[in-house]
């Protein structure tokens, strides 16, 4: 089932459509002078409620830049949904729905942000519980797709996406937050490999390690992010680091994601570097105001 949005759009060169595979959340975030200790309620300072998940907030970040996306995951039709597919819409982003008869309630997050540092603690569950099959692929799905991003949540459906996107020479983004198992399938099929600093492969440790492991499965471009630190990257063999921009931090919570969605929109429309540059530039930007949408009312 597809959900038709509205659409925000900013000026660019040309607007493009991105599909972004994985998950969907409910986030309740809350902004707190400093995280409870045992047994104490504390009262947060400010909170705000959106949709959430990696590929989601990349979505979000996609068609703020002027373009039009979907996200392609399972949601269902529990009433909590109803919240998650309000939030998308105001943001012009489209939901291809795996399992529109799921009545279990979506992922919920929990995040507290503290507000001296902006670092954040989150609980939520994944989408372990709710792993489609690549028969409910809808059909035609990569029709008049530019670019792909996969964030690992829905492997079975990355792996068959990937694999149509590779057949179409449609570019393929994967979001390595941290390692999950049957990755190495996904990764083989990507064109553009973006890590956190988090993301473990079996047997790697470093950074040095990771690289190794991603280029020995043929992945032209990879990435490796360390937060306010120099990113790290290998694009056809040759390495090097990025300096990121340094802001005055309120939240860092979605800045990886945002990142993600705003390299999805530079790629299509410039090279490399200029590419994660122009994206650390946003992410840096989602990181001066609380929450993963408010940096766009001021955008």
């Amino acid at each position: 089932m597809v959900r038709l949005c509205r659409f925000m759009v900013t000026p660019v060169d040309r607007s493009f459509q991105g599909l972004f595979v994985g998950l969907m959340t409910l986030d309740l975030v809350y902004q707190t002078e400093r995280l409870p200790s045992a047994n104490e309620k504390r009262v947060a300072s400010d909170y705000t409620v959106a949709a959430g998940g990696p590929a989601t907030n990349a979505a979000v970040t996609f068609c703020h830049l002027g373009h039009r996306a979907s996200v392609l995951g399972v949601l269902g039709s529990h009433p909590l949904t109803h919240l998650i597919c309000t939030d998308l819409e105001t943001c012009g982003v489209a939901i291809s729905d795996l399992a529109p008869g799921r009545t279990e309630p979506p992922p919920v997050s929990s995040i507290l942000v503290t507000e001296t540092t902006g670092e954040r603690a989150v609980i939520s569950i994944n989408a372990i519980n709710a792993q489609a099959t690549t028969e409910q692929i809808p059909d035609a799905i990569l029709s008049g797709i530019d670019i792909v991003l996969l964030d690992g949540h829905q492997m079975q459906i990355g792996w068959a996406i990937a694999q149509q996107a590779r057949h179409h020479q449609i570019p393929v983004v994967v979001d390595g937050g941290s390692w999950k198992p049957g990755f190495e399938t996904v990764l083989s099929l990507a064109d553009y490999a973006i890590c956190s600093a988090n993301f473990h492969p079996p047997k790697c440790q470093t950074d040095t390690e990771v690289m190794a492991y991603l280029a020995s499965l043929g992945i032209p471009h990879l990435v490796i992010t360390h937060g306010e630190q120099p990113i790290h990257y290998q694009t056809h063999g040759q390495e090097g680091w990025l300096e990121v921009p340094s802001v005055p931090v309120v939240d860092t919570l979605g800045a990886g994601d945002i990142f993600h969605g705003a390299f999805c929109s530079s790629i299509l429309q410039t090279n490399f570097l200029a590419a994660l540059t122009q994206a650390a530039q946003v992410a840096a930007l989602s990181c001066q105001s609380f929450g993963t949408r408010r940096w766009m009312q001021a955008n």
